[in-house]
């Protein structure tokens, strides 16, 4: 009894000296590793969100009133009053009505899926707190900043794929005079310092100090963080400051015409019905101001007016359709470290180009284009097709095999 006791009070200490060591002081979080043969204690906020609360995005529901929202924290752009229009020949799938079913376990909020120009299958199921039905794109929304880089090519703001990135706030920094490519495919060289490619695997904490970068102005980390910072060999490290170099490279070249350029992509060519909206970081030094980055917020009917433009400027070989299959042509092995999993476009793709995901396993052979969020945020756009699944959800636990790789198989 006595070596029990004592076993039991071994255990608790070491558990505690083992889930005590975030930088930032809080618990790291036990899960599985990617082969199920181990555990790994995480520093991450969001699976101890997840694992709490249930409740993986941050809902703009939290602010008291919408106006405050749209001024302090976001860059608005505005519907179109010629919006697109949809078709619908709605037809029951019992598969993706089982999901809904479950969602308070499985997550889905929202399910569309867009064939022979019509909305064939509409499912939702809304959590109560969002505003005007606006959800976040997350991860998806890297694929955003990618189409609207591709317009500013076409706008002759910037000169290629191939350009050489000349821009003062570099400077000092392992993005000085990066290719635009090495950019767009997340193969800079920056896995010494944030990313996915090296333990621990996060695209957003850069690993000095496991602070979160997300939602700082790019003018703060490009004069801290990054100064100093040598690029190492470009392989595929899939990393949340990558995107916020992107984005705001773009803003750079388009000058007083960035507004202009957005309203572009969104407005005129998507065709949105209500605003959508860029995120602004929320933290910057003194004398620094907050930058866009891709986290993105629309309506579940606009995510796919968005997917259908992308759709078709590839299918009708646009500046911007040239765009998209050049970044296909130059995607590059994603070579994973880890386990593929048959639950998200990201973790069952191969290769990786321009911002999306592309080869997804059993189908490498097709024009299929995906794009990815946390938490299970799906777009799937099966070129070839013309067939456009999106997935709203608030936790990736639904059955993504079932209803989103089957029905495009």
């Amino acid at each position: 009894m006595k070596k029990l006791l004592l076993l039991l009070i071994l255990s608790f200490f070491s558990t505690q000296g083992l889930t005590a060591s975030c930088p930032d002081g809080s618990e790291p979080v036990k899960s599985i590793s990617a082969d199920g043969s181990y555990f790994e204690y995480k520093c991450n906020a969001e699976e101890k969100l997840l694992r709490d609360s249930r409740n993986t995005w941050y809902q703009p529901g939290s602010y008291p009133e919408l106006d405050q929202w749209k001024s302090t924290q976001m860059h608005e752009i505005k519907g179109a009053p010629n919006y697109y229009r949809f078709d619908s020949n709605l037809r029951t799938d019992n598969d993706v009505l089982d999901e809904f079913k479950n969602n308070d376990e499985n997550g889905i909020i929202s399910y569309l899926l867009f064939e022979d120009n019509k909305i064939v299958i509409d499912e939702s199921d809304m959590p109560p707190k969002i505003i005007n039905g606006m959800l976040p794109s997350n991860s998806v929304g890297k694929s955003f900043v990618s189409y609207v880089t591709g317009h500013a090519i076409c706008q002759g703001y910037i000169s290629s794929v191939d350009e050489v990135m000349d821009w003062d706030l570099l400077d000092n920094t392992l993005y000085e005079d990066q290719v635009l490519i090495d950019i767009l495919n997340m193969s800079a060289g920056d896995q010494r310092y944030i990313g996915e490619y090296i333990r621990p695997r996060m695209d957003n904490m850069w690993k000095a100090n496991g602070v979160n970068l997300n939602m700082t102005s790019l003018e703060t980390i490009a004069e801290s963080n990054l100064q100093n910072t040598v690029a190492s060999q470009p392989v595929y490290n899939y990393s949340a400051l990558t995107t916020h170099v992107l984005m705001n490279y773009v803003i750079y070249k388009a000058g007083d015409n960035w507004k202009k350029l957005l309203h572009k992509v969104f407005n005129e060519k998507a065709k949105v019905k209500n605003s959508v909206y860029f995120e602004k970081t929320r933290i910057a030094s003194y004398g620094h101001e907050p930058t866009l980055r891709y986290s993105f917020y629309a309506d579940r009917y606009d995510y796919l007016r968005i997917a259908i433009a992308i759709m078709n400027d590839w299918n009708n070989d646009t500046c911007v359709g040239k765009y998209l299959k050049t970044v296909y042509d130059r995607r590059i092995p994603k070579n994973h470290n880890f386990a593929y999993e048959l639950n998200d476009v990201n973790n069952y793709t191969k290769s990786y180009g321009g911002q999306f995901h592309f080869d997804i396993l059993g189908m490498e052979n097709r024009k299929i284009i995906g794009m990815s969020g946390f938490a299970g945020q799906n777009i799937v756009i099966d070129t070839d097709n013309k067939k456009i699944i999106v997935v709203n959800s608030k936790y990736r636990n639904y059955d993504w095999k079932e209803i989103v790789y089957e029905r495009i198989k």
